[in-house]
């Protein structure tokens, strides 16, 4: 039997110039899960969960800074008794930085104590191994800084437990070994792949930005997917339309009023964005305080035109920007993606048609052709064919949309009468409703696209104006007649906007803001409304659904899926 080949230790080079050090937790996270380390480090990724949020909470004693930790030599020759809380540490040569819970000592001799919210596992070492190389990196850094630390330990919250982590050369080994894991990791750019069918997903708090199931559903696996992205998010849109209104922060409430008059409140942990319409005055420390929290501020002209929208620092995943811009400046990557989008499009277009026919005769002719349109989509050669295709499709469409409206005896309906297509100023109130709904689509989309990292102005399809925010317009196309189109009927057809709730100016017609308030309120239900995904099975909100499909075309930009899934309504 030949014998064994050691592994030689080759760690990465002492940090140099602008390398930022590994946080000691992404060690933690890197050994539980390396996608979970690379979203979180890498493309800067968070979420909060109930174990996240609880965690904090527990942890909160140990966050305040407390007692001092002397130079290693001096406690050496003096014996200080060493009792330091929230101490953070980093070394260069090891690449780590830490925020040490606790260091207990006498002289140069400390163990570093960390604490965990949960109970002690019952396990051989009572410490599970993400939790064991994190304690040991802290002891190397500790090391690092003169201290002899040969032991560690963990205080187990919930249990009041206290466990002992000796740091010997197997523990050393593991730990050295995932900080080059780590960095090499980080380094190539490239995020490894989610774990496989693992228990540890559904409770993660990144579970749905990872999709993990969703990504190997797509890549072609035969398992499907778990209910993974589905959490109910009660955060809404908070709207302020009121002319000369004042938004202001009153401790953890918004507040609007005018004239000093209160007109409303709304919680700031339960708004999701708020919607500002026409001239309303927002105070500093407001603003401030929704920046801080990535709460984002959408204006809109009186009229409901989207101007654009204010948010803090944005988003940290440069990763998904970069692929962003590569894929926008390949044509054939764009008609790729432009195909996709404006197939799914038309094929909901039909299935709107469809469903909400009311006239006794079919659609049959209309359908087939755009069926036929469909077919000729996919063998477009050039962005502007396609265009043209889509343009013949729209006409198709909107010259039977009258048929989807309900038309009574009553002679006052008649102003729902719908000819064609028109906008800019749209010329009736049909034309005035879809105009204000694909506005609030482009502003709910834009908001999405940026809270998930992408740059909402550079499209694929819809190519880059001054202002215009390309691709939330290229990926609210197949959502056209789903959440746009469907409210505009569903709002005519049940009664909720009356011809009475228009006004008429300069051959321009839009809502009145009574019409309006109903019709925002139409538009908020849909998007809370849930549909069973065609592709992985489960129900989603189509609020969390536009964020899904924003998340699963960076997964597709990043090279995980081979292609971008469109959603077709069933």
């Amino acid at each position: 039997m030949e014998p064994r080949q050691n592994e030689l230790e080759l760690p990465f080079p002492e940090l140099r110039g602008d390398q930022p050090p590994i946080p000691v937790r992404m060690l933690n996270e890197h050994v539980y899960c390396p996608r979970l380390a690379y979203l979180e480090w890498v493309q800067g990724e968070w979420a909060d969960s109930a174990d996240t949020v609880e965690g904090r909470h527990r942890h909160r004693r140990v966050d305040k800074p407390a007692g001092d930790l002397p130079e290693a030599g001096k406690a050496e020759e003096e014996k200080i008794d060493i009792h330091a809380r929230s101490v953070t540490l980093s070394s260069n040569k090891l690449g780590l930085i830490a925020k040490l819970d606790l260091i207990e000592g006498e002289g140069n001799v400390v163990t570093p104590v960390d604490y965990k919210r949960g109970k002690r596992p019952h396990i051989p070492r009572g410490v599970y191994d993400p939790e064991r190389v994190q304690l040991c990196a802290q002891g190397l850094l500790l090391r690092e800084h003169g201290y002899v630390c040969e032991e560690a330990a963990i205080y187990y919250v919930e249990s009041k437990e206290r466990v002992k982590v000796p740091l010997d050369d197997e523990l050393v080994a593991l730990t050295r070994r995932a900080i080059g894991e780590l960095r090499a990791t980080a380094a190539g750019g490239r995020i490894p792949s989610p774990l496989v069918d693992s228990p540890k997903c559904p409770r993660c708090s990144l579970v749905t930005i990872c999709l993990p199931d969703e990504v190997h559903s797509l890549g072609g696996t035969e398992q499907a997917p778990r209910p993974l992205a589905v959490p109910h998010h009660e955060a809404l849109p908070l709207y302020v339309q009121q002319f000369n209104a004042k938004l202001a922060k009153k401790g953890d409430v918004l507040e609007v009023s005018k004239d000093d008059a209160v007109l409303a409140t709304a919680r700031i942990g339960e708004v999701s964005q708020v919607v500002l319409m026409g001239n309303v005055y927002v105070t500093a420390p407001c603003l401030q305080e929704l920046m801080q929290r990535d709460i984002p501020v959408t204006w809109h002209s009186y009229g409901g035109w989207f101007y654009g929208h204010s948010i803090g620092n944005g988003h940290k995943n440069v990763e998904l920007r970069t692929a962003q811009y590569r894929a926008s400046f390949s044509e054939s990557t764009c008609l790729r993606i432009a195909r996709g989008l404006v197939d799914t499009k038309i094929a909901n277009c039909r299935i709107q048609l469809r469903r909400n026919w009311r006239p006794e005769e079919k659609p049959e002719r209309v359908l087939a052709d755009l069926k036929r349109v469909r077919a000729q989509v996919q063998r477009a050669e050039t962005l502007e064919s396609l265009l043209g295709h889509e343009g013949n499709a729209a006409s198709m469409y909107f010259a039977h949309f009258r048929h989807v409206l309900k038309q009574e005896a009553d002679p006052a309906l008649l102003a729902f009468d719908f000819g064609k297509r028109n906008r800019r100023p749209p010329t009736d109130p049909v034309n005035a409703m879809l105009s204000f709904a694909y506005t609030l689509l482009a502003r709910t989309l834009t908001v999405t696209l940026q809270a998930v990292g992408f740059d909402p102005y550079r499209g694929f399809y819809h190519q880059p104006r001054y202002g215009r925010p390309a691709l939330a317009l290229d990926l609210m196309e197949p959502f056209r007649p789903l959440l746009a189109d469907s409210v505009v009927i569903q709002v005519i057809n049940n009664g909720e906007v009356r011809p009475a709730d228009f006004v008429s100016a300069a051959g321009s017609v839009s809502l009145a803001p009574d019409g309006r308030k109903r019709f925002i309120a139409a538009f908020e239900r849909r998007l809370s409304q849930e549909v069973t995904h065609p592709l992985f099975g489960y129900r989603v909100s189509y609020r969390r659904l536009l964020e899904l499909q924003a998340r699963l075309l960076g997964r597709f930009l990043l090279g995980e899926l081979p292609e971008y899934p469109g959603f077709v309504t069933r």
